[in-house]
């Protein structure tokens, strides 16, 4: 179990670098999506709030007190979330046509899963009873 913080630090990483890869390919109008990068489209920039919770999952996982992995676990379930609507939203069928879903987008759910998993097991040692 103790390896699960240190997966989890990975996937935090893991997850910033997939905000900057190719997510959707939008074939009509030859339009490239990514997390930070969405000219053309609507979507906003969705990488952004990954950041901002990426940062709030490494400061809660270096954190040893149980509010901290608590909140860790708020934080995660936050960022699965929104990966899981970044998924429906961005590469959702509109107007008879489907995007492409790429690597980055698949990258950011399994980075997000990571996370989540390691959040629900934390390393931390619990001060022993008095007697």
């Amino acid at each position: 179990m103790r390896y699960l913080k240190w997966i989890g630090l990975a996937a935090a990483v893991l997850l910033v670098v997939s905000c900057f890869t190719p997510w959707i390919f939008i074939q009509s109008a030859n339009i490239t999506v990514s997390g930070i990068d969405t000219t053309g489209t609507n979507f906003g920039k969705p990488g952004y709030f990954h950041f901002v919770l990426a940062g709030l999952f490494l400061l809660c996982t270096i954190i040893q007190k149980v509010w901290a992995k608590r909140l860790n676990l708020l934080v995660t379930a936050l960022n699965a979330a929104w990966a899981v609507r970044n998924i429906f939203v961005l590469a959702a069928c509109s107007g008879g046509e489907c995007p492409e879903r790429l690597t980055g987008i698949w990258l950011m759910l399994l980075a997000s899963v990571l996370m989540l998993v390691s959040a629900l097991f934390p390393d931390m040692k619990l001060p022993e009873e008095k007697k």
